[in-house]
């Protein structure tokens, strides 16, 4: 009788120790606050931290990938409605960014490399869409103007550059940096070429190869 009573007193502390382990936890839970998605529903913090990733990645990605560019690749800062083209060379990265801070990005980057130069093609397009029709293509085109500056910029039309890039990466790699720009007509398209052999060098090189045949 004593052993059962000893038994029964030993099963009642440990339910009462779990009992007041599970009330502290509920304690703990009720002052707790709210995080922050519980407190805006609408919020997706898997999402804002993938747009934060993205911003940063597409500055990596360009790093990374400049030194294994050269003549016959493409750079293309395009805007938000720009299409997902399937050529197996070309890789769209999102930036979720300004579209001139991307394109200041990549001249920048290009300026301080030895061995290749931005030839830079606009949208023919560009220069006729009219204000009313696209809000902020006026200020957007002086702005380019100015980022572009002594660059001088060729024009073509839209799809005849698509078609370019299309075809080009069917051999080439080409980089297609997505941006949040909302205004049409605004992509930038940027070949390389070789920054240590100008045209006029190639031009006598193939003058003189001709002459000794």
């Amino acid at each position: 009788m004593q052993s059962v009573n000893l038994l029964e007193r030993s099963v009642n502390g440990t339910v009462q120790r779990v009992l007041a382990v599970a009330a502290s936890c509920l304690l703990v839970l009720a002052l707790a606050p709210p995080s922050a998605s519980a407190a805006n529903p609408g919020r997706n913090d898997n999402h804002n931290d993938h747009d934060n990733n993205n911003n940063k990645d597409w500055r990596v990605r360009l790093q990374q990938e400049l030194p294994l560019l050269g003549h016959r690749n493409w750079i293309a800062v395009v805007d938000s409605a720009y299409p997902l083209q399937t050529s197996s060379g070309i890789e769209t990265v999102n930036t979720n960014a300004d579209q001139l801070e991307v394109v200041k990005t990549v001249l920048d980057q290009l300026a301080k490399t030895k061995h290749v130069r931005p030839v830079i093609f606009t949208d023919a397009e560009l220069k006729a869409v009219p204000e009313s029709d696209a809000v902020g293509v006026t200020a957007y085109r002086e702005a380019l103007t100015n980022l572009v500056g002594k660059t001088e910029a060729q024009s073509m039309p839209h799809e005849e550059i698509i078609s370019r890039l299309d075809e080009a990466g069917k051999t080439f790699h080409i980089l297609v940096l997505k941006t949040n720009l909302t205004i049409p007509y605004t992509s930038v398209f940027i070949r390389l070429e070789c920054a240590y052999w100008k045209p006029d060098a190639e031009k006598r090189l193939r003058e003189a190869m001709a002459s000794r045949k």
